[in-house]
């Protein structure tokens, strides 16, 4: 069995190099935070007084991930 080196060589090639600047990546940081936060909410605290939609179908949607988080609901 022979190997020919030639194809091994040619197929290394340089990747690009891609720069984004801090700037362009400010608002889907501060979206990600806004959307985490609210993810924060609705599991751990949409419940009883604190809560800002009537009933419980927000709390029963989540019930299980409340758990799995560790946060107290009963």
């Amino acid at each position: 069995m022979s190997q020919d080196t030639s194809v091994l060589s040619s197929a290394a090639v340089a990747a690009p190099q891609v720069s984004i600047p801090v700037r362009d990546l400010l608002p889907w940081g501060v979206f990600g935070l806004v959307l985490a936060s609210l993810l924060i909410y609705f599991v751990g605290a949409e419940q009883g007084a604190t809560s800002l939609i009537s009933g419980h179908y927000v709390h029963e949607f989540v019930h299980d991930g409340r758990h799995l988080l560790g946060f107290p609901c009963h």
